[in-house]
Parts: C-alpha cells; structure tokens; sequence
C-alpha cells in the first residue's frame, strides 16, 4: 500500500541555491536555484522534493499548480513510517521560519497589529 503525502509549496524561482526557507501561509517555502521558465523550476522542485525525501523522481507528482508559486505536491511513500518522518521533516522546515516573522529579524517593519 502506497501512502501519500500532499505538500502546499510555495515556490520562490531564481532564488541562489534550491533550499527549504519556512514558511508562507499554510505552505511550505521553497527556494528554487532554476529559473520559471519552461518548466525548468517545476523540475527544480521535483528533484528537490525526491532529493530530500530520499526517493526516485518518479515518486514526486506535481498535482496542481504548473505555472503558478502556489504548487501542491504529492509524495508516494512505501510505509507509514516513511510518511510520518517525512511529515517531521516538513514540520522542522516550517519552524525554521515561522509564518508572520521576517527573514531578517533585524528589519525594522513589524507585522500590523490593527
């Protein structure tokens, strides 16, 4: 039995290097080093995601989202065990940055309180 994993993204092409970056919204940031032209980020996030999870491309299927930043990705997984330590390792990324927080904590803007 397959068990899938279906990950908001939300890409950030011509970035410097293909990275992981926090969070935006509900999604998962992902920097990506390719440009957005002829699919060359979708690429890009595809072989990240199969990088990181440590599986073949062909388990990484961009669901929704081909020429858009707001992507959804879904990841085959062999095992249960395999989908809840990728679901942790989604959940540390999204620490690292949580939502509301700039990237730059010495930036002067702060968030609207209204």
């Amino acid at each position: 039995m397959t068990h899938v994993l279906k990950l908001s993204i939300h890409a950030t092409p011509g970035a410097k290097r293909t990275e992981a970056a926090g969070t935006h919204g509900e999604a998962l940031r992902v920097r990506l080093a390719a440009p957005p032209l002829d699919g060359k980020a979708n690429a890009a996030l595809i072989a990240w995601a199969a990088e990181a999870f440590r599986l073949p491309k062909a388990r990484v299927q961009l669901l929704h989202g081909a020429a858009a930043r707001q992507k959804v990705l879904a990841i085959a997984f062999d095992s249960t065990a395999e989908l809840v330590a990728a679901q942790a390792q989604v959940a540390a990324w999204m620490a690292t940055n949580p939502a509301g927080r700039y990237e730059n904590e010495s930036c002067s803007r702060k968030p609207f309180q209204g």
